[in-house]
């Protein structure tokens, strides 16, 4: 099945949805350092990214006529900044606001299905009326936009075409959740809207894959088995006491017994087989394990503990945010995550490289979906619509 993918970044989505057995025929990037880090695995020879056909442009003038009637799935994430948290949050007002973009893209291609991933700000209550817009745009992307229409005209003329009888044209089904990429396996807590959009003729009924890995699981490894600590091989007197906030919970679930889910994985879990990048001479064997100085803890920035998921990870407007990309190392002192340490976080390969200054490889990782939350969201999706198909690639 062929995939397009917009808003590519450094490829994380598009990694996960390659790995969940999809084609890519477009990935649409306008950050050049971004182009260049899949390129520069595409010259490597990496086979997940042998034949991607990338498209360093801005994609409001990407042209679809080509691929139409060839396109299975489209995916991206258009950019966070205007619903982030962390940034101005200026939503519909914002230029960066590339939603229309996506739109345009499943009105002009049509595919089976569409993945659109954003930041849990998105579903603040000051963007309330902002992501049901979103939704129903979705859901009815025929439904143009008229050009002295305001959005909210517009977000009025499609709730009155949504809740009418019969509809004729393009239609979507659409359901969305708030994942957390550690409960998938990711060593990071990393919360993300993601959107499913499935064409209505597609006479099947999909759900999100439900989480794998718990936080409860991990405790009981920590603190009530010890399994984890034996694991990494920590002596007994080297071991943290069990946290305060966790100590009755722990003592619940070592009574009633570990239950089938896996634990969480820390950040001990990423990377404790990689090289110290103090020792040069060993980190400069492994792609991107360069040492950044500079790193210090201030309030509200105090970097992510070794034996826990890692914070999510940020680009940040104005270069790296310093607490958010820190390692807070037993012994109290900070160091910034290496590039490779990141790259784990966020689920990528290790033999995939990334291309432009550390500043701005941290930036293309800050923006990236993990790697391993895309693939499981994108494999339950691609195994659905080939049941859908009777067995069949429709492509």
């Amino acid at each position: 099945m062929n995939a397009v993918e917009l808003f590519a970044g450094a490829g994380g989505l598009a990694l996960g949805t390659a790995a969940a057995g999809f084609r890519h025929v477009a990935v649409v990037e306008w950050d050049k350092d971004s182009c260049e880090t899949i390129r520069d695995n595409q010259a490597r020879g990496l086979k997940i990214v042998d034949g991607w056909p990338v498209h360093s442009l801005d994609v409001r003038s990407f042209d679809y006529t080509p691929l139409q009637g060839k396109v299975d799935l489209i995916a991206g994430g258009p950019p966070c900044q205007p619903f982030s948290i962390g940034g101005k949050a200026r939503g519909q007002d914002d230029s960066r606001n590339m939603f229309p973009e996506m739109i345009r893209a499943v009105r002009e291609l049509a595919p089976q299905a569409v993945i659109v991933e954003n930041v849990k700000g998105l579903t603040r209550r000051s963007f309330s009326t902002f992501f049901s817009y979103i939704t129903l745009q979705l859901r009815h992307p025929e439904l143009v936009r008229k050009s002295a229409e305001s959005w909210q005209d517009h977000l009025a003329r499609l709730e009155r075409y949504h809740v009418k009888g019969k509809r004729d044209g393009l239609e979507y089904r659409l359901i969305w959740r708030l994942l957390n990429a550690a409960d998938y396996g990711v060593p990071q807590r990393r919360e993300r809207v993601i959107f499913v959009a499935i064409r209505s003729d597609i006479g099947r009924e999909w759900s999100f894959p439900e989480p794998t890995h718990t936080l409860d699981s991990l405790l009981y490894d920590q603190w009530a088995s010890g399994d984890y600590w034996d694991r990494h091989e920590v002596a007994k007197r080297s071991r943290p006491a069990c946290p305060p906030r966790f100590k009755s919970r722990v003592a619940k679930l070592a009574f009633l017994g570990k239950d089938e889910s896996l634990a969480w994985h820390t950040v001990r879990d990423a990377i404790s087989d990689l090289p110290d990048p103090h020792k040069t001479s060993l980190s400069a064997k492994v792609l991107n394990h360069r040492l950044q100085p500079g790193a210090r803890s201030y309030p509200g920035h105090t970097g992510s503990p070794l034996d826990e998921p890692a914070k999510t990870l940020k680009a940040g407007d104005h270069g790296v945010p310093g607490g958010e990309n820190m390692l807070l190392q037993p012994d109290g002192e900070v160091r910034y995550f290496t590039v490779r340490e990141s790259a784990r976080l966020q689920s990528f390969p290790d033999d995939y490289h990334f291309h432009g200054s550390w500043t701005e490889t941290m930036r293309q990782l800050g923006n990236a979906v993990p790697v391993d939350l895309a693939k499981t969201v994108a494999s339950s999706l691609h195994d659905f619509l080939l049941k859908a198909s009777g067995g069949k690639e429709s492509r």
